[in-house]
């Protein structure tokens, strides 16, 4: 076996929980943003953004625990849960490791979400930004792999969320943000119908 193995496999789990990661912020944003219709109603729509973001904490767990097992650069416990402390790059891995809390923080109150109240759950939601921008910064100055085709990724990408929070901001998303939900019509599922409504992102 090569002896690089886990290094190998650090380095490709965290561009796959990037890639997910990204993707979910974004096709969460397209959905709180009406930009896939005014009410997007397939169940799948909402399912797809949490299976994204579920996906994205594995791979994490992948990440850190391929550099646990790696015996190049030598990471223990504490250098991949407590930021500063890592023996390479300590600065980059902090962003890293603060993403991942914001993450974890995300996911619990989403699972929690028929828990909570809605007001709680919407503003720790907003921390998916701060896991988009410190995952973007780790990968930049921590990654390995970091290339044109990774740096021309992450500029299209930061672009895409870019656009949507300007649509949300100032564009058509703005008003459909402010819009009273319309009544539920027979046959609807009112709760399901709420669960797709702008906030989500």
């Amino acid at each position: 076996m090569n002896e690089h193995i886990w290094w190998y496999t650090a380095r490709a789990t965290g561009i796959v929980a990037w890639t997910l990661a990204t993707a979910s912020v974004i096709w969460g944003m397209a959905l709180s943003t009406r930009a896939l219709g005014r009410r997007p109603r397939a169940p799948w729509l909402l399912d797809l953004h949490r299976y994204l973001g579920g996906l994205t904490v594995l791979f994490v767990l992948g990440h850190m625990g391929s550099l646990l097992l790696d015996s190049y650069v030598h990471f223990h416990l504490r250098d991949v849960l407590v930021p500063f402390s890592a023996p390479w790059k300590p600065a980059s891995v902090a962003w890293g490791i603060v993403a991942f809390y914001l993450l974890v923080a995300v996911e619990v109150t989403s699972l929690l979400r028929s828990s909570i109240r809605k007001s709680l759950w919407r503003a720790v939601h907003y921390l998916s930004y701060g896991v988009y921008g410190l995952a973007t910064l780790h990968y930049l100055y921590a990654g390995s792999d970091v290339g044109a085709a990774s740096r021309i990724a992450m500029v299209v990408s930061l672009g895409v969320v870019v656009f949507f929070l300007a649509y949300l901001m100032i564009g058509p998303g703005r008003a459909a943000s402010v819009a009273r939900p319309r009544a539920a019509e027979p046959g609807e599922r009112p709760d399901r119908e709420r669960e797709l409504e702008p906030e989500t992102t």
